[in-house]
């Protein structure tokens, strides 16, 4: 077993803590292992610094990490499960998934007030048209405007009274020790979260035997199982990092429940539906609900977005 490994990580410091979670989980496991850090800004940290607009891309976050990891500068790559694309790169594959960490959004508000006690016209800050679509689903009184910027300059902007509240993962915001100005954890009835939203992603190349050996007792399988679930769900509806979809799958004494989500924009048309299934085949389960999903008109309500 080599003594060394090079981890490949963005630099903001939501993916340093994330990338140190699995460090100190691969540390555990291996006391002697030295694990170098390598942040890499990808171009769309670089288009986010450029504009200060905020990018709910795929690829844009992933590509030039995954470019290194082929070119062999590093031998592990840890993302945002979230930020990475349904179809990987030729060569890459996701050697771990790690136990999901919480999967909800948080709403972070003025006054300490929850979603149902905002009053009306409240200006609610998500650049997600996830969140936007289902926060105007349950309180269409809300004014959803985008928020821009990393996780500290967004609860500065709440603190300066340019928002009544904020939409954030709760997850991140945990692991970044700053869950303490959470006001409310938004249940999935409200608000179901994006796909893959609170797990890690552990990407390594296909053919790098040693470091997959190294890295697999962090997988957790009931999580993969989960996530492989909402992954499929989103590849089968075609969706882009613009479309506002949702899912959420959890697996118990080898079962599934999962619910999923389409909406179009302005949060007017919204479906969603749940299915319990026993298959033991994730992809097929996501795919399964994609079709009831698209059997009620689901491309439709997309085309509408």
């Amino acid at each position: 077993m080599r003594g060394k490994i090079i981890v490949g990580s963005r630099g903001s410091p939501l993916a340093l803590a994330q990338t140190n979670e699995v460090i100190h989980a691969l540390r555990q496991l291996a006391p002697e292992l030295s694990c170098q850090v390598v942040a890499i800004k990808t171009s769309g940290d670089k288009r986010v610094e450029s504009t200060g607009a905020s990018l709910e891309g795929k690829s844009v976050f992933t590509k030039e990490i995954e470019d290194s990891l082929l070119n062999g500068e590093i031998q592990l790559a840890v993302h945002s499960m979230k930020d990475l694309p349904t179809d990987l790169a030729s060569g890459l594959t996701i050697g771990a998934i790690p136990q999901r960490a919480d999967h909800r959004d948080a709403l972070l508000s003025k006054g300490s007030r929850k979603l149902e006690q905002l009053p009306g016209g409240a200006r609610v800050g998500t650049s997600s048209p996830r969140r936007r679509t289902q926060l105007l689903a349950a309180r269409s009184d809300l004014q959803v405007i985008d928020v821009h910027g990393n996780v500290d300059t967004r609860l500065r902007k709440l603190e300066s009274g340019a928002y009544d509240a904020i939409v954030l993962a709760a997850a991140g915001l945990k692991r970044l020790r700053l869950d303490r100005h959470v006001t409310e954890l938004l249940s999935t009835k409200i608000m179901l979260p994006a796909i893959g939203q609170g797990a890690l992603a552990v990407e390594v190349r296909s053919d790098d035997a040693e470091t997959l050996q190294l890295i697999s007792p962090l997988d957790d399988k009931a999580t993969r199982s989960a996530v492989e679930a909402e992954r499929a769900f989103a590849r089968k509806l075609g969706a882009n990092c613009r479309t506002p979809i949702a899912a959420y799958a959890r697996v118990q004494d080898g079962r599934f429940t999962m619910d999923g989500m389409v909406s179009s924009n302005d949060g007017r048309k919204l479906l969603r539906t749940q299915l319990i299934s026993s298959n033991p085949e994730p992809e097929k389960v996501g795919e399964e609900l994609a079709e009831s999903l698209l059997n009620k008109g689901a491309l439709l309500v997309m085309e509408a977005s």
